[in-house]
């Protein structure tokens, strides 16, 4: 059939314990990767709607952590550690996260950047160790809404970083 597409991939093996949450940020992809890697920029914008962060110790190589505290709007604290596993400027990141270096549930999260016109893809595929973690990340954790927001989040501080660097020609 003419224009039609057929779909000839496979599901991946992981699908059943994977979220994937795509967005499209209104900056090139050297900004948006510029906001996930720097600490200066990540403590402005990680996070769901009303989360704070507070970074304990930082370094963005592989191999590299950071280690923080979420602080949620209820007033939780919660303790977080990322170490760095890849990273290809400005195209992709990929990491390892769990509340401490040895939580033996710590889930794998691959963020890709990808130019879409002036803008950036970012697709951020994270898979769980089971499929019972993937669904109470999205059950209690509200990982699917959580993942959304955060990216909104960064969106809006993008567009703040663009607007503040059209008006003085500086980040």
């Amino acid at each position: 059939m003419a224009g039609a597409e057929r779909e000839t991939s496979a599901e991946p093996a992981t699908a059943d314990r994977e979220i994937v949450i795509s967005r499209v940020i209104d900056a090139p992809p050297e900004l948006v990767f510029e906001a996930f890697t720097e600490v200066r920029h990540l403590s402005r914008w990680w996070g769901p709607e009303g989360f704070s962060t507070t970074t304990r110790s930082f370094e963005f190589r592989v191999g590299g952590e950071w280690d923080f505290v979420m602080h949620g709007p209820d007033g939780t604290n919660y303790s977080e550690w990322i170490t760095w596993t890849e990273i290809v400027p400005p195209q992709r990141i990929a990491l390892l996260h769990g509340e401490s270096r040895d939580d033996p549930n710590a889930f794998e999260s691959t963020l890709a950047f990808a130019p879409d016109g002036a803008a950036t893809r970012i697709v951020m595929r994270t898979v769980f160790p089971t499929r019972e973690l993937r669904d109470q990340a999205v059950e209690r954790y509200h990982a699917i809404e959580g993942g959304e927001q955060t990216l909104s989040n960064l969106a809006a501080y993008v567009a703040e970083l663009t607007q503040r660097q059209g008006s003085t020609g500086q980040m």
